[in-house]
């Protein structure tokens, strides 16, 4: 596997791990967060597994929606 393939897969299962871990501290669902995006929740659970990377207009809601900040969604990347 190419080097750079590896860093972009870990930050993605790290930020859908982080962002997991958000949405559980807020008690809120996939399917609540999911509705609040105007997303379906096999969508979103997408977000959370690194299946698909979140651009800068879901980071930002999401950021609001779980009261949480870019910052701590990238934790533990370095």
């Amino acid at each position: 596997m190419n080097y750079s393939y590896n860093i972009v897969m870990d930050i993605k299962e790290t930020v859908g791990n982080n962002l997991r871990l958000a949405r559980q501290a807020k008690g809120l669902t996939q399917k609540e967060v999911a509705f609040a995006l105007k997303k379906y929740q096999p969508d979103y659970s997408q977000y959370e597994t690194g299946k698909i990377e979140l651009d800068y207009e879901k980071i930002v809601a999401l950021c609001k929606l779980l009261d949480t900040t870019p910052n701590e969604l990238f934790d533990g990347l370095i």
